[in-house]
């Protein structure tokens, strides 16, 4: 296939549903050979089955993105599957919803729900790039992005565990940019609004009326219009980007 990421190899996590599942298809229609990662090999299967019955070539692969040896090995059976690592989006995530009770202001939330949040949505991101860039090092460059979120520029109530996750993802993001510029890899994240996806679904179901009135488009991203911006900043069409926090929010951030 070919496209703007023709003949790299890319590793996306988080892959079986969502933003991870669309960014993955557009990888593979962008001719990238697609490594798919999640918490269970089955659920990254069946992105891998959508990308093999559009042609392109992917493998799926199991991890949990916390543990370090689990990272390891993900980023290993990608470049044994490919022979190098091109391109990474470190996308996995959880919300307030997955460590605790919805709802829950910073002195009601649990020590748990804070250090859960954080093992998942920033330590994660952390062990990802380490094993990620320690291969760019190796065979001379590649391009990184990682997952932050609107939550990564501003302040959410009743989400401090998350909004801290997201804003740790904006800060090593930058860090990293600056410490491996020198060395041909390229580091940004991407920071989306409210998306229609599964993670967003029992929110956007109590609270979506709310929500939309401070969303100048009226209206949920799709998973497709943050896997088009992902895409490209992976790309050397993005060549002189690096460090850069990219807002795709419907207009959330500027009003």
């Amino acid at each position: 296939m070919t496209g703007i990421l023709a003949g790299k190899s890319a590793l996306v996590t988080g892959g079986a549903s969502g933003i991870g599942r669309a960014t993955a298809l557009a990888m593979a229609r962008e001719g990238a050979r697609v490594a798919v990662a999640d918490m269970t090999e089955a659920s990254a299967a069946a992105t891998v089955e959508l990308i093999i019955a559009a042609g392109g070539q992917a493998i799926a692969l199991a991890g949990d993105v916390a543990k370090e040896a689990d990272v390891a090995t993900l980023v290993a059976r990608s470049v044994a599957a490919f022979g190098r690592l091109d391109c990474a989006f470190n996308n996995a995530g959880i919300s307030p919803r997955d460590v605790g009770p919805a709802g829950q202001r910073t002195h009601e939330m649990s020590r748990a729900s804070f250090d859960d949040m954080l093992a998942v949505n920033l330590t994660g991101v952390f062990l990802c790039m380490k094993y990620e860039i320690a291969q760019m090092l190796a065979q001379g460059g590649g391009s990184i992005v990682n997952t932050a979120s609107i939550a990564g520029l501003v302040g959410l109530p009743s989400a401090s565990n998350y909004v801290a996750s997201k804003h740790g993802v904006v800060g090593i993001t930058k860090t990293a940019a600056m410490e491996y510029a020198s060395d041909k890899i390229r580091v940004n994240c991407v920071n989306p609004g409210y998306i229609k996806t599964p993670m967003t679904d029992p929110t956007m179901a109590e609270r979506y009326d709310a929500l939309m009135t401070k969303v100048p488009m009226s209206r949920l991203g799709l998973p497709e219009e943050i896997a088009e911006a992902v895409v490209w900043m992976l790309s050397d069409k993005a060549s002189f980007m690096t460090g850069a926090s990219q807002i795709i929010d419907g207009g959330y951030y500027a009003a």
